[in-house]
Formats: C-alpha cells, sequence, structure tokens
C-alpha cells in the first residue's frame, strides 16, 4: 500500500514510525514531516488544511491511505474530501470532529446522552461570563471553544486570573478560537487518557495513558501542549475503564451517529478521576500529542492493521495485543515555551542514539539544514523508551533525553511522578 500521513509533530513521526514496520507498507509519504520523518519516509510539501490539494496529491500518488494526524485538517473537513473521493482515510469527518473543535458542542452532547462531565455555561461576550465567575468563585476552568493548539484553556485557581482568562479570550489571544467561552466546574481528581477506534459503529479501546501539561515541575506554571507521558495509566484500572466505556463512551458515540454524522477515527477522551468514578474533561478527534508516542512504541506494527479497520468498518473483528510493559516519553522544548521561543539552534548529540522497539527519539519541531538538526518549535524532541516497569522505562527514556547536546532547549525531570 501507499501510505499517506499528514502532519509533521511528535506524534505523526510516532505513527509513521509504526506504520513503516508493517509489511503492508510499501510506501510511505508524510507532509511535511520534519527532521527526524525524513529519515523513515518521504517527506512531501502539501497544504494539509485543503481538502482538495490532498486530493489531488493522492491521486498523483496513488496513495492509497490517508491518516490524518492533527486536529486543523479535520476540522477543515480533509477526511470529507477524501471520502468523496473515494480514498480510504482515518479521521473523523469534519461534523463528527466537531467533539473538538467546540467546547461547547461537546457540552451538548453530553447533556443530550447523559455523560458525566463538569456543571458549565457558555458565553459570548466578557461582562456576562465576568458575572458568572463572580457569582461562582474560584478555581474554575476558563476556555476557549475552538481549537487552539492545545492552549486555550486556563485552569484558574483565583478570581482575578479567571477575570483576565476571559480578557484575554475576547481580546483575541486564541484568534477565533475565543470568539466563544465556555466556563467550567474545576474538577479534583487524577487526569488520564483513554483512546479508542471507532468505525462509524463499534468501539474498540486502543489503551490509556497519562500526560503533563503544565510546563513546570510538580505540574506548576501554564498549560502546554504536554510535557510528557506514560502508559498505561495506573488510574485507569479495569473498573473505571469499563465505566468510561459504558457511561461516557459509548452514549458519545450513539448521539453522534443519531445525528447522522457517525464518528470513524480514533475517540481521544481525557477523563477526571475521582473515587474510581471519570467524568469527561474534553474530546478529541485524534492522537494525543504526546501521547502517541508511547501508545505508537507499545503497539508497533499492529498500528496500521487497526488504523485500516476503523476506516473500513471492520473493527468488530479486530482486538489490540499489548505486551504487559510500560513506556515514557520526554518532551524536550525550546527555552521559552510556551511562551515565546527562539527558532534555528544546533542540535547535537542525536547521531548514535539507539533506535530500536525499546528506545526511540522521536521528533517534532525540527528541521534538516545540511548535515544539521535545527529547533524549528516550542516542543522540540520525545526521548522515548518501553521497560519491563515504569521506573525501567523511565531510566531509558531519561538517558535519551541526556544524552541530547541542546542549552537552548529543556525538559521536565519529574514524568511520571505520580504513578512512581
Amino acid at each position: 500500500m501507499n501510505i499517506l500521513i499528514l502532519g509533521g509533530g511528535g506524534r505523526e513521526h510516532a505513527l509513521a514510525w509504526a506504520v513503516q514496520q508493517n509489511p503492508k507498507c510499501d510506501r510511505l509519504i508524510v507532509a511535511p514531516g520534519n527532521a527526524g520523518i525524513a529519515l523513515i519516509a518521504e517527506c512531501a510539501s502539501l497544504d494539509i488544511e485543503n481538502g482538495g490539494a490532498v486530493m489531488g496529491f493522492c491521486e498523483e500518488n496513488a496513495v492509497d491511505f490517508v491518516v490524518i494526524g492533527p486536529e486543523a485538517p479535520l476540522a477543515a473537513g480533509v477526511a470529507d474530501r477524501l471520502r468523496e473521493g473515494g480514498v480510504l482515510c482515518f479521521g473523523p469527518s469534519a461534523a463528527a470532529a466537531r467533539l473538538e473543535a467546540s467546547k461547547g458542542f461537546t457540552k451538548e452532547i453530553c447533556d443530550a446522552c447523559g455523560a458525566p462531565t463538569a456543571g458549565y455555561a457558555r458565553f459570548s461576550e466578557a461582562g456576562a461570563a465576568k458575572d458568572y465567575i463572580r457569582q461562582q468563585g474560584a478555581p474554575i476552568v476558563v476556555k476557549a471553544d475552538g481549537l487552539a493548539a492545545g492552549k486555550g484553556v486556563i485552569v484558574a485557581m483565583d478570581e482575578a486570573e479567571a477575570l483576565a482568562a476571559v480578557d484575554d479570550m475576547f481580546g483575541g489571544a486564541f484568534g477565533g478560537a475565543g470568539a466563544e467561552v465556555v466556563i467550567e466546574e474545576f474538577m479534583e481528581g487524577e487526569e488520564a487518557s483513554f483512546f479508542i477506534l471507532c468505525d462509524g459503529e463499534n468501539v474498540l479501546p486502543m489503551g490509556t495513558a497519562q500526560d503533563h501539561k503544565r510546563v513546570g515541575e510538580g505540574d506548576t506554571g501554564p498549560n502546554t501542549g504536554g510535557m510528557g507521558a506514560y502508559s498505561p495509566a495506573p488510574i485507569m484500572d479495569e473498573a473505571v475503564t469499563q465505566k468510561a466505556l459504558e457511561e461516557i463512551v459509548k452514549p458519545t458515540v450513539a448521539e453522534i451517529a443519531r445525528r447522522g454524522t457517525p464518528y470513524q477515527g480514533v475517540l481521544y477522551a481525557g477523563f477526571m478521576i475521582k473515587d474510581g468514578q471519570p467524568r469527561l474533561v474534553e474530546y478529541n478527534a485524534r492522537f494525543g500529542d504526546p501521547e502517541c508516542q508511547v501508545l505508537m512504541l507499545r503497539l508497533g506494527a499492529q498500528a496500521l492493521d487497526l488504523l485500516l479497520a476503523a476506516a473500513d468498518g471492520r473493527l468488530e473483528e479486530m482486538q489490540v495485543t499489548w505486551a504487559e510493559d510500560h513506556a515514557m516519553t520526554v518532551v524536550l522544548a525550546a527555552r521559552g515555551y510556551p511562551g515565546s521561543y527562539e527558532k534555528g539552534s544546533v542540535i547535537g548529540g542525536l547521531e548514535g542514539l539507539p533506535e530500536d522497539s525499546m528506545n526511540m527519539m522521536f521528533h517534532a519541531g525540527t528541521m534538516a539544514d545540511g548535515g544539521k538538526v535545527l529547533a524549528n518549535g516550542g516542543r522540540v524532541l520525545n526521548a522515548t523508551a518501553r521497560g519491563a516497569t515504569l521506573q525501567e522505562a523511565r531510566d531509558r527514556a531519561y538517558a535519551l533525553a541526556e544524552a541530547v547536546e541542546w542549552p537552548e532547549g529543556f525538559y521536565r525531570r519529574d514524568i511520571g511522578w505520580r504513578a512512581l
């Protein structure tokens, strides 16, 4: 098969790494890719949010299967255009992807199907939003309704921070994403991620992970796109997983289908878990980043078979085979992230790092310049490793991170601290 993966981050490097191990993959193209992806696949320059351009590229290159990595092409309807053109595609329609593209829409779905989530209110102007915050008090959560690259959520521990977040959102800090704001009850508990494959009708639990959203050690500082993750998530035991599936995931998928927009792709559900009861924090319509990196390292070649079955409506005949192991990824980010940071610094120490089924340095924001690898984003590298225990996976991941020579970068040194 000729396979095209859309995206150029650490998630897409991990997907490409897993897909190219499967003998069904004859040719692998990633658009736009990055310096690490270029070592294992062809990279192509393509406007991945333009469905017509992607469709044309598939025709020119006899592409059999497309995997859509990030959320923006999904929200732009690229999956719809590919299906109209008869190209097999992994990723939900624009209508179904509203589960990620609109926080307010997700709340509406939860209300309709009775899925437990935080209490909330929606606002389209600042005055009413601020009045609500003053009534509710803090801590409280302020969310931009639309897509904000994982940064449009402010967990405000005091009223002043919440009011400032409202001003930022309606003031355009997150562009069009903040035109409407959802204000939620602050939920206490432990957060975990659950990944479920959907083929429009059937659901197949794929795995669990825990992310570290805040930039600083001990989960302090501003939210980021994610500073590290590990899999599996110990808090997602069999009882919690079953509850999440029966009370939240299946009712959501049924409600979306009832509205005439069946969900096909991966559904990434974030839960807050307290006293064994999961409540939905949010849905994403694609794999998490950096959670995808730990899932793919543990799944390997079978990932392609699972993605194909979801795209083809054959999930009822599939099962996920997990080794009894653990994986961890540590994000190396540019100094200043998630605020302003500089691009173009040279990254050394990458040559000679182990690259196998137990150790991988996945590239995220990198670019090649001659023989050099340069930083080209906020989150730049993902030091990822497996082990028989989480401690072993952690030791290996940090050994990879420490081998990198990049004074302009930093990473958290406590990934996995809750579980360990």
